[in-house]
């Protein structure tokens, strides 16, 4: 590759080492305007997804529609089986005896309903993703052990490359680095 060329840029990243740096470099960011943040850590630190901006997700939505029509669906079934399809006259019964329709509605709810939960979990976080920009940095890796990695992403409206980097280094990282896409 010549001088000339130019590797795109994913974004920015500052290395932390405790839950406590991270935090206070995400709440920062987010005052300093950034808004297309991501942070990565090895562990659940409490406020970090808002220090981000993480907004809530559709899935809890989804999954209630597909619980709902799981629900329509085991009843409507038995229903027609029941009261059209086959009718058979057992003690006098009605043909639609609701109530015992009620373990089978229930059951198809939770399936569909889990279904939905895995699925629409798989397909919302974009899944499987088998590369990611941030395998180029080799400490990447241990932000599955024990250091914290808070990332500014290029296609921030307020990223520029030297100013985000100087911004970075008041934040105190162990270290920084530029992702390449």
């Amino acid at each position: 590759m010549d001088a000339t060329t130019q590797v795109p840029i994913y974004g920015l990243v500052a290395e932390f080492e405790t839950p406590g740096q991270i935090l206070e470099a995400s709440r920062k960011a987010r005052e300093a305007g950034y808004t297309a943040l991501d942070a990565f850590s090895p562990m659940y630190v409490e406020g970090l997804a808002e220090a981000v901006g993480f907004e809530r997700t559709r899935l809890p939505l989804l999954v209630l529609i597909a619980g709902i029509f799981g629900m329509l669906f085991g009843f409507f079934l038995q229903f027609y089986a029941n009261a059209f399809s086959f009718p058979l006259n057992i003690d006098g019964k009605p043909h639609n005896s609701w109530p015992s329709f009620i373990p089978i509605t229930f059951e198809l709810t939770i399936l569909f309903a889990a279904i939905m939960a895995t699925f629409g979990m798989i397909a919302l976080n974009g899944l499987p993703r088998h590369y990611h920009p941030m395998f180029n940095i080799a400490r990447f890796a241990l932000a599955s052990d024990d250091r914290f990695f808070l990332c500014i992403k290029s296609k921030d409206a307020l990223f520029d490359l030297a100013e985000t980097k100087q911004f970075l280094e008041t934040l105190s990282p162990a270290f920084l680095y530029e992702v390449e896409v």
